[in-house]
């Protein structure tokens, strides 16, 4: 593991299920994976972030980062006047052809590497104004999979955590639970804002791309993750990231050989 860290931001190289100590932070940070999958954790659920999507966690919140697969972390703090322009709860955006080069730059080696020149406080607050205008104009993507309050929508919650493909109905994990279908239905729309299909299909994409990451292939991840047939899979897939998880795996591939850039001698700090 190799972690690089100043005042605006950071940047950790590292291995797949390294995870960060649980923290909260008095400004709101950015984070994108220039190569590998973060999730990252909040009271308010799990947010995914996969190659091309930057996640925002907004001050004060407690949250942890966990790396699926080999990972570059880059983090951008941002100022009270720029975090106000963007949403004040968790999110995960599309990253722009320009809103990933600024990233890269923003946590490139001009920040721990003394043979490269340092931008001026000019230049670096002209960079994140274009970086947060480009965040304003993405959609928020639909990769934030909140955490139920509700003792029996956490309960069941658990259990597709631990077995995202488990086909069981609404009304079998009801049973377990001590609910019916239209309690738990209703708790699903109140609390989350989704159905139980919608919510249990945004925690088995989330599934999907930790095992891309870790570098199963399409017919494997299909299985895993509870559908019946790969086609299925990718249509799901490709409905809520934008691509299908062959296209996704060679995005990957190709932000992760952009985002390479020589790293300088020297120990690595605890």
């Amino acid at each position: 593991m190799t972690s690089h860290l100043w005042p605006s931001g950071g940047r950790h190289l590292w291995p797949s299920g390294e995870t960060s100590a649980v923290q909260s932070h008095a400004r709101g940070h950015l984070v994108y994976a220039a190569s590998g999958v973060l999730a990252v954790h909040t009271e308010r659920g799990t947010s995914i972030v996969p190659a091309n999507r930057v996640a925002w966690t907004p001050a004060g919140f407690t949250h942890h980062h966990r790396a699926h697969g080999d990972t570059d972390m880059r983090i951008v703090f941002l100022a009270p006047a720029l975090a106000r322009l963007i949403p004040d709860h968790p999110a995960v955006f599309l990253a722009s052809d320009l809103a990933r080069e600024v990233l890269l730059a923003l946590t490139g080696p001009r920040n721990y590497d003394d043979a490269a020149p340092a931008y001026s406080r000019s230049a670096r607050s002209r960079l994140l104004r274009v970086l947060v205008d480009e965040l304003r104009e993405a959609h928020e993507q639909p990769l934030h999979l909140p955490q139920p309050r509700d003792d029996r929508l956490r309960a069941i919650a658990r259990m597709l955590y631990e077995s995202p493909g488990d086909n069981a109905t609404l009304a079998e994990l009801g049973k377990t639970v001590g609910a019916g279908t239209r309690t738990l239905s209703r708790l699903f729309r109140d609390e989350l804002g989704m159905t139980f299909y919608e919510w249990r299909t945004q925690l088995r994409i989330h599934h999907a791309l930790v095992l891309l990451a870790d570098g199963h292939d399409t017919i494997r991840t299909a299985a895993a993750c509870g559908w019946a047939n790969p086609s299925s899979f990718i249509a799901a897939f490709t409905s809520i990231i934008g691509t299908t998880p062959g296209r996704y795996r060679i995005s990957r591939r190709t932000a992760a050989r952009a985002s390479r850039l020589p790293e300088p001698p020297g120990p690595s700090p605890g």
